[in-house]
């Protein structure tokens, strides 16, 4: 897979789990744990973008 590839695969699931966010916050009985979760996940996965993105930059 390209660079670029994996960067919007990236991208796809750090959309995923922006859903998954959303869906969990609006759940009637809010579980803190999982929502905590997702968002380092999330976190984690903006992250490597912007890494990927900067070495990407470079070259």
């Amino acid at each position: 897979m390209s660079l670029q590839g994996h960067i919007v695969e990236l991208q796809r699931r750090h959309e995923a789990l922006e859903k998954e966010i959303e869906k969990e916050r609006n759940h009637h009985c809010l579980d803190e744990k999982k929502l905590l979760e997702l968002k380092r996940k999330k976190l984690q996965l903006k992250d490597e973008i912007s890494k990927l993105r900067q070495g990407e930059t470079l070259h």
